[in-house]
């Protein structure tokens, strides 16, 4: 049976999460219907993340890793993934498993339907100060652009590839997928998932890179929201 998703796992300094994402994940594996694997990819990290993984990888097909040189940051995490994958589908979920890998199956069930399915957080359960953030950045966001997207920042998606590879990549890009995606004239379902607590690690997101960012990258969006090249093809001719 072939892979029909490969889900990306952007990985930063979560060494306390591994075990749990590969154990959390060997489960949701041997009970969903749809075969998928992981691909982690290891941004610069600087404890024992990449060796972990490494570990995991070893000789089970259903972990695969990229690692970076240096740190890049999530846009370029989530870009090497994309550029990488042969799936007809890619999933993306964070290494802090806040959502669970087992939601998944709720997206994959409309993902024929729809150029992506995405979650949105329903009961949040993060604290005040990471709550107070997304609510200014998400503000922020549909201020100025307006795309219908209730949670922007909620990390459950599946995209089919071949939308996926077509998005344009610029830093700070993980805040507009769904967004970039409807450039595309690309249909989204949103629908609610889990969230839970962050239980190891720790958040790298602060004040700055959820609103001042995410502020500046709103005005990059907006500008190639105005420049965006679309276009449909009816008739061709062209030899080989």
């Amino acid at each position: 049976m072939q892979y029909r998703m490969t889900i990306i796992i952007p990985v930063y300094n979560e060494i306390d999460n591994l075990d749990r994402i590969y154990s959390t994940f060997t489960d949701y594996f041997s009970k969903s219907k749809t075969k998928s694997k992981v691909l982690f990819i290891d941004d610069g990290s600087t404890d024992n993340s990449f060796t972990k993984i490494a570990e995991i990888c070893e000789g089970n097909p259903d972990f695969e890793y990229l690692k970076f040189k240096n740190n890049c940051g999530l846009s370029a995490a989530i870009k090497a993934g994309i550029d990488h994958i042969k799936t007809e589908l890619i999933g993306y979920i964070d290494a802090d498993l806040q959502t669970t890998p087992y939601d998944f199956d709720l997206l994959l069930a409309e993902i024929d339907n729809y150029q992506a399915v995405i979650g949105y957080r329903g009961k949040r359960k993060d604290t005040l100060n990471k709550k107070i953030q997304s609510v200014i950045a998400n503000s922020i966001r549909r201020g100025l652009i307006n795309d219908g997207i209730i949670d922007t920042g909620c990390p459950l998606k599946v995209i089919h590839t071949d939308v996926a590879k077509k998005i344009p990549f610029f830093k700070g890009m993980h805040r507009f997928i769904p967004a970039l995606i409807l450039l595309q004239n690309g249909k989204i379902k949103q629908l609610r998932v889990q969230h839970f607590e962050r239980i190891a690690g720790k958040s790298k997101f602060n004040i700055f890179n959820r609103s001042l960012k995410a502020l500046r990258d709103t005005f990059a969006y907006r500008w190639m929201r105005s420049r965006y090249i679309n276009y449909t093809i009816e008739k061709s001719k062209i030899d080989s």
